[in-house]
């Protein structure tokens, strides 16, 4: 089976998020399933610049007023198309948004390029190569699989996977005109969203099947609370919507062979990891000590409830823990660990971006890793967190809820729980789970079979890539006998 993913970002060439990872590690899950993954990923100059072998397989003049190129080619053990058009991807900014974090504003037509491209390979523009099926990932390329329902050559089965509900490409009605789809494409059947143009939602409409990253968080976006007003959409198309939990790369994210590391360890050798923790609080500049070292590595936004962290710290400092806060995201909230850290500089350190080898060092070192979302459609952080034995410290909502099991007594006796969740998802109910992982910190050998209980954890992608072989299975399945 040939499988075309269309994808904003892929991972280890492009990455603001979990996007990334998702559509960087599920193709080489899928490979045992006899699944062949080639993904379309936009030119950016970090992946123009890597891929080898890079073959034009089709030409634009005037691909929405730019020239472009399709690219065919590899890098880093990915079989990749590239849409090489300078004019919309080689930019100073990030993939959405310019140097100073606003939204580039032809942001609506340079994933309509991209989408419409996707859309042409999905219906043979490559020599020798046509999907078996198309898959989407959010509002970036979810237009792709409206260009496919409206096209009559094209009987590709689409697939659209949501990271998260709360970003769906939203723009104004008069840009529909620039689009080349006809008429009937707005309405409320399909792009038509509040008056506007919904790119998600369109993608919503347009699916054979609807995936998203966790079971828990499936049912959630049924709700208007979660819904992000696509709640009346995603109830009509309950019976196509399928919650699969996220896996991770196990080759990448091994604490036993990790070059980013200075010490590596196993869940029997968790010795091995203490000099981590040493090595983590001198590279940010604070003391040693005998409390807990808390880190969250995060989006600073509300979204994952960093406010409510910023607005606690005073608990891990009572407790003469430590807390290593890296990421960036909302100024408000940007500046609030600032000041903190200047307040408390022998507690708390942060480091404003995203760096890799800095997450797998931070994993690696803390023991504790907290993440206070308000919603979370999957989560990765804390998956990784479980594979380093970093004890996860989560809010009871979407694939947190899903991912970690919870250190009460029961599971404690069972010898089953693997870190710590918390509701309500406020500062109060934060605060408390702080206090009960001081508590089970202070119990050495409580704490670290959460840590060996977390590492045995099977957070890989092996049980939710052969969902996805069995989803991709059944409805090729359902195309041929349409066509038949």
């Amino acid at each position: 089976m040939n499988l075309l993913s269309v994808t904003a970002e892929i991972f280890p060439l492009v990455k603001t998020g979990g996007l990334a990872d998702f559509a960087g590690s599920l193709p080489k899950a899928l490979k045992p399933h006899g699944i062949r993954t080639r993904s379309l990923v936009p030119g950016y100059r970090s992946v123009t610049e890597t891929l080898d072998e890079a073959t034009p397989v089709a030409c634009y003049d005037n691909l929405f007023g730019e020239s472009a190129t399709l690219l065919a080619g590899r890098a880093e053990g990915l079989e990749l198309f590239v849409l090489d058009a300078p004019g919309f991807f080689h930019r100073s900014g990030g993939p959405y948004t310019d140097k100073y974090g606003k939204d580039y504003p032809d942001n609506w037509k340079r994933f309509a390029a991209f989408s419409l491209v996707a859309a042409q390979i999905g219906r043979g523009v490559v020599q020798h190569w046509r999907p078996d099926i198309v898959h989407a990932h959010d509002w970036h390329a979810a237009l792709s699989l409206v260009y496919l329902k409206y096209a009559s050559d094209a009987q590709v089965p689409r697939v659209l996977t949501v990271h998260n509900m709360a970003f769906q490409g939203q723009f104004p009605a008069h840009l529909f005109s620039e689009l080349g789809l006809p008429d009937e494409a707005y309405s409320i059947d399909c792009l038509e969203y509040y008056g506007d143009l919904g790119y998600l939602k369109g993608g919503l409409q347009a699916a054979d099947a609807v995936t998203v990253v966790s079971p828990t968080y499936a049912r959630e976006i049924m709700s208007p609370t979660f819904g992000m007003g696509l709640e009346g959409v995603m109830n009509a198309r309950h019976d196509d919507v399928v919650g699969i939990v996220n896996g991770i790369d196990v080759d990448v994210w091994d604490p036993s062979t990790d070059p980013h590391i200075e010490h590596q360890y196993s869940s029997r050798t968790l010795l091995r990891r203490l000099p981590n923790r040493e090595s983590l609080l001198e590279l940010f500049g604070l003391p040693q000590t005998s409390g807990p070292v808390f880190a969250s590595i995060n989006r600073l936004t509300w979204q994952k409830g960093m406010d409510l962290l910023a607005a606690v710290v005073d608990e891990i400092v009572a407790m003469d823990g430590r807390l290593i806060v890296h990421g960036n995201g909302d100024a408000d909230i940007e500046q609030a660990f600032q000041n903190a850290a200047r307040r408390f500089p022998q507690h708390i350190a942060m480091k404003l971006g995203y760096e890799e080898y800095i997450a797998h060092k931070i994993h690696a070192g803390a023991d504790a890793m907290l993440v206070p979302s308000r919603f979370e459609p999957c989560g990765l952080t804390q998956l990784y967190a479980l594979r380093y034995g970093c004890v996860p410290i989560v809010a009871r909502t979407g694939g947190l809820s899903e991912t970690i099991i919870d250190a009460n007594v029961a599971a404690l006796q069972a010898q089953a729980a693997t870190g710590i969740q918390f509701s309500p998802v406020d500062a109060h109910g934060l605060r408390l789970a702080l206090r009960r992982a001081l508590k089970l910190f202070r119990h050495r050998r409580i704490w670290e079979g959460l840590q060996q209980q977390g590492m045995k954890t099977d957070s890989s992608w092996h049980d939710s890539a052969a969902k996805y072989a069995e989803l991709y299975g059944g409805l090729t399945r359902a195309d041929m006998r349409l066509a038949g």
